[in-house]
């Protein structure tokens, strides 16, 4: 099984800002995490960017790549980008949405996605588990499928 894990805006950052929102892990922390986890069960890459256009290129690619899944951390562009949410309808790849925040305790504007509703699911307010229970979700499809 392919997983290709997306990170959006800011989340570069993650470590260095904000760090009484998202805590002191980092993105290269969370990438570590979740490939010791997918370990021997599934192929894991990852990708980030702070631009949309390249958030968008890099789904089409996954598409071309036949990907089976994605988790994608879209930052600020889940509530704003009707363009990411076409990508992932034009591609069909499964995927789930994750966000580190519990976005319901932050401001209104974020409680508002434009992905979840074409997502398998939702984990958000997990912190860095929020990529963790997203795997194990994407492992457990592939278990019940075999």
């Amino acid at each position: 099984m392919n997983i290709l894990v997306i990170n959006g805006p800011n989340t570069n950052m993650l470590g260095a800002a904000q760090t009484e929102i998202f805590g002191n892990t980092t993105l290269g922390n969370i990438e570590k995490k979740i490939k010791e986890a997918a370990l021997g069960s599934a192929k894991v890459s990852f990708f980030q960017s702070n631009h949309e256009g390249a958030i968008i290129d890099r789904i089409h690619r996954a598409y071309d790549e036949s990907t089976d899944y994605i988790i994608i951390n879209a930052g600020a562009y889940a509530n704003t980008s009707i363009a990411i949410r076409d990508a992932f309808l034009a591609t069909n790849i499964p995927f789930v949405e994750v966000s580190m925040r519990n976005i319901y305790a932050a401001e209104n504007y974020r409680a508002k996605s434009y992905l979840s509703d074409i997502a398998l699911g939702v984990i958000t307010g997990f912190g860095d588990n929020s990529y963790i229970l997203a795997l194990a979700h994407l492992l457990s499809i592939q278990k019940r499928n075999n």
